[in-house]
């Protein structure tokens, strides 16, 4: 791994396992899915559907005379790429609705003997007469046009998501002047497009975060007034820094310019990317006509990033964690008023002091937005102003790195800094922010959360304070704290497999 000076190298976005509890959705429909995707899983190489073991009519108490082998047959026809699947009862109707990365995988895994034993899929099987597919460009696809068919056809074994308002819908405002983009699981009635019910809250996040890197739409709730001059003082938060968001928080553009962005989102939600792509292209073009560059070259990039959209396989690698035991703004909410802040916090970072079998020292830091690990802004640092073991110099060090990276950049600081440690690690992350020449009113709120009996650490107090077991400030300020401890451990490993691979190599 290169030594660079002051460059901090960014995560390899590996993921969280130390963290096991699990927000589910569950209901009829994730029942079947769930199941199909573990015999999926367990059963068929690289999208063979011929791998499965098939059963027998009187196992799913099917007749030889039922359409349902004629619809295995047709499965086995299916392309191996991303789409959606439509199951049909023998007069025609389409009784359910699912999506794939690998329709022929997916839908043959419904056929199989271990499907069979499942009651909820063996119930939906025996009603199967027929099927139909509908290919997609990507996963993204998939999911969007998944959710716009089973609210247009509500098809019977999909009755779960087509009631209950608990599951996720996509939801955009449309009378603010910068309509908002964001998840929810109690849509409004009124002032709002909705899209959904979505299947799966954590592949909806991930097609999210894909389209808001293309769309650059805001998902913060801040009542942003078009011509209010005051917001030219506001600070931009960190997705504008990382290019994820337009800041129309700092009237960084115009409203007009947002709402086509939002436009363009919508086409893309109501299942028109190829028109918005065709209509961008002969914009781009003329524009390059009228000798307008900078337009055209805006275009272009784009329509790029909306074409890679197909390229996209795979949700996952976008996707944030659902490994959340509670309600994550429930936390954020719970540090603004455990610990009187002004403002309830967006960004939360939390930093971490690792060694290498007592000699090189390593340190971490993981970032969390509005209570969800936020992998891309993950850091790892080797400590190279330190001799021997000190975790109070180290972390004097990954601070002022840290903090005065930020500064220099224009970035802005995190609402908490959480400290992985007791008093002594937080004097000292004090003592470098003093150190860089930061007043007290430029600080982040800087905090430590020592081990043991979970004291947490605030300056100017003698005593630590001890919050409830039961506090969704504290559940945060740990899952916080345990994600930078296990990040770093996970850099220590590296650097220790490649020490010794570096010995091997040298005998």
């Amino acid at each position: 791994m290169a030594d660079l000076p002051d460059n901090d190298e960014q995560a390899d976005g590996s993921s969280i396992d130390e963290i096991s509890l699990t927000a589910a959705d569950t209901g009829p429909a994730d029942e079947i899915e769930a199941a199909v995707a573990e015999f999926e899983a367990a059963g068929v190489p690289d999208g063979d559907s011929s791998a499965f073991e098939e059963a027998s009519p009187i196992e799913t108490g099917r007749g030889e005379a039922s359409g349902t082998g004629v619809a295995r047959q047709k499965v086995r026809e299916f392309p191996q790429s991303p789409g959606v699947y439509l199951f049909k009862d023998r007069q025609g109707r389409v009784i359910y609705i699912g999506k794939a990365v690998n329709l022929r995988s997916r839908a043959a895994s419904y056929f199989t003997r271990p499907a069979a034993l499942d009651r909820r899929t063996a119930e939906l099987v025996r009603e199967i007469g027929d099927v139909d597919h509908l290919p997609c460009d990507s996963e993204v696809d998939a999911l969007l046009s998944e959710a716009r068919l089973i609210k247009d056809l509500r098809p019977k074994f999909n009755s779960d998501l087509k009631d209950d308002k608990t599951f996720p819908y996509l939801q955009i405002t449309t009378h603010d002047d910068f309509p908002r983009v964001e998840i929810t699981r109690q849509p409004q009635s009124k002032g709002v497009k909705l899209y959904g019910p979505f299947t799966n809250v954590g592949k909806l996040r991930g097609a999210m975060g894909v389209l808001q890197k293309v769309f650059k739409f805001r998902t913060c709730t801040l009542d942003i007034v078009d011509g209010d001059e005051r917001w030219r003082w506001f600070r931009p938060c960190l997705l504008h820094s990382i290019n994820q968001c337009s800041a129309p928080c700092n009237l960084r553009i115009s409203k007009e310019d947002y709402k086509r962005d939002v436009k363009r989102l919508r086409m893309i939600l109501d299942g028109n990317k190829r028109k918005l792509v065709a209509d961008l292209k002969s914009e781009m073009e003329s524009a390059a006509k009228n000798l307008q560059f900078e337009k055209a070259a805006r275009l272009r990039d784009e329509v790029t990033a909306l074409e890679s959209l197909s390229l996209r396989g795979n949700l996952e690698d976008h996707a944030q964690p659902e490994v959340f035991y509670i309600d994550p703004l429930k936390g954020l909410a719970g540090l603004k008023q455990v610990f009187k802040l002004d403002k309830q916090p967006r960004i939360v970072e939390g930093m971490d002091i690792a060694h290498l079998q007592g000699g090189e020292t390593v340190a971490s830091l993981v970032q969390f937005i509005d209570g969800l690990p936020f992998k891309h802004g993950y850091k790892r640092y080797k400590i190279r102003g330190v001799e021997g073991v000190d975790d109070f110099a180290s972390m004097r060090e990954v601070v002022s790195r840290r903090l005065k990276r930020l500064r220099n950049e224009g970035d802005p600081f995190p609402d908490v800094l959480l400290i992985d440690g007791g008093k002594g690690q937080l004097s000292a992350a004090t003592e470098a922010m003093a150190a860089i020449g930061l007043e007290e009113h430029e600080r982040p709120f800087t905090i430590s959360l020592a081990k043991r009996e979970e004291e947490v650490y605030v300056p100017g107090e003698a005593e630590p304070r001890r919050l409830s077991r039961h506090s969704y400030a504290l559940r945060l300020l740990q899952y916080v704290r345990d994600e930078a401890h296990r990040f770093a451990q996970h850099y220590h490993h590296l650097l220790r497999h490649k020490s010794t691979f570096d010995e091997t190599m040298r005998k």
